[in-house]
């Protein structure tokens, strides 16, 4: 709450944007308060309607603070709202959440460049949860080997896959079974009947559903866009489209492959996987049990590093240290499952295993980073579901995954 009222305070448009759900409308009606401010959603058919008609006079309704609630169903309130920000300069003039990044719709052709700052809401994290802050990535940037060294665990193997097939978003948090699953589905279809078709003409919005099943079957891996396209019945000169929609509409992340000049033989293929882990799980219909050893499914290793990524992108929104997500590998076979580099230019190296035994062979790949990098790489980790954290070396820990959020 805190970073969207210091917005409110300099800024004239606050953008508070993420996926359905998560919990953006929640948050904008707590910050209203104890302010003057006017509350309209265009979930609302009345107020879709004024606002289709007249988005001018629509956002110029009060002097107060406008709050828009879902503004991406009426994308010519952005063009309305940067008129009004030209007469009216005044920090705190708009609030709009939306279930798309804003500034990416058609029909908003008119920036906000300037005008507006851009939260984004990601679900809760699992310190969220907990009731406090995380610092992994300024730890793990800092190279606090000390403190993160610290950190043991008490989760099982089975708990760390219960929490990533019950994702971040608070409904389906309060439900189990079939109710959960019940809700996911509901969901699906209430994104791709409704909000796809409200920030999209794309033709084939129908096919979708079996897009983002293709994603979440092969979550955290590397896109090969033939083949996802040619399974889902997509054109392959299409499928960017597709992908930057699901993006758009916060259901999906890519991590860019990262290389730094280290070989000319790096792979250049991003990895997209499912924002939401509880999503992945359920359009996989995975559990927890599904995912023990010798169990049927092998997908708890992929499961597990979405949701390792999922939790250090919740984590870069109230970050000290401004950084981004990326993965390496290179055609030798040489893979660090995460990367994260500060603007600076310090590197962690983030692996992860669905085992509670590291070993030394875990680190080879973030070795080769630490001997290549010098001083940039700060630490390399290697996740782990077992409750001892161990130092391997040089700049090198294995850590239980609650070390992300304890």
């Amino acid at each position: 709450m805190s970073l969207v009222e210091e917005t409110l305070a300099d800024t004239p448009v606050t953008v508070l944007q993420g996926a359905r759900q998560v919990g953006k409308s929640t948050l904008a009606k707590a910050i209203l308060e104890n302010r003057a401010a006017r509350f309209v959603s265009l979930d609302a058919a009345a107020q879709y309607n004024a606002a289709t008609a007249d988005p001018d006079a629509f956002v110029r309704q009060t002097h107060d603070l406008l709050v828009v609630d879902e503004v991406q169903r009426v994308p010519a309130l952005i063009r309305a709202m940067k008129d009004a920000v030209e007469e009216d300069r005044r920090p705190g003039r708009f609030l709009v959440t939306g279930s798309a990044n804003v500034l990416q719709l058609s029909g908003s052709e008119e920036s906000l460049a300037g005008r507006a700052e851009t939260v984004v809401l990601y679900g809760f994290s699992q310190g969220e949860l907990a009731g406090h802050r995380e610092d992994f990535v300024d730890r793990a940037l800092a190279g606090d080997t000390q403190a993160l060294g610290a950190r043991s665990g008490e989760l099982t193997r089975a708990e760390y896959l219960e929490l990533a097939c019950a994702g971040s978003y608070p409904e389906p948090l309060s439900r189990e079974g079939r109710r959960r699953n019940a809700w996911f589905d509901n969901y699906v279809s209430r994104i791709i009947t409704r909000d796809a078709a409200d920030v999209s003409k794309l033709a084939h919005l129908d096919r979708l559903p079996d897009l983002l099943r293709l994603l979440a079957a092969s979550t955290s891996g590397e896109l090969v866009k033939s083949r996802i396209a040619n399974d889902a019945r997509i054109p392959e000169t299409s499928l960017p489209s597709y992908l930057a929609l699901l993006d758009t509409l916060y259901l999906t992340h890519s991590l860019p492959a990262w290389g730094e000049n280290l070989t000319s033989r790096v792979t250049r293929a991003p990895k997209v996987a499912l924002l939401d882990t509880g999503l992945a799980a359920r359009l996989n219909n995975l559990t927890a049990a599904a995912m023990a050893p010798g169990a049927v499914s092998t997908a708890a290793g992929g499961i597990l590093e979405s949701f390792v990524a999922g939790e250090l992108r919740r984590q870069l929104v109230w970050a000290d240290t401004a950084a981004r997500l990326f993965h390496f590998r290179d055609r030798n076979g040489a893979e660090v499952d995460i990367v994260i580099e500060s603007e600076d230019r310090r590197v962690a190296g983030i692996e992860m295993k669905a085992s509670g035994s590291p070993s030394k062979g875990d680190f080879r790949h973030l070795v080769l980073l630490r001997d290549r990098l010098g001083a940039r790489f700060k630490i390399g980790v290697v996740f782990h579901t077992g409750r001892e954290a161990v130092p391997f070396g040089d700049r090198l820990l294995a850590l239980p995954y609650s070390a992300l959020w304890t």
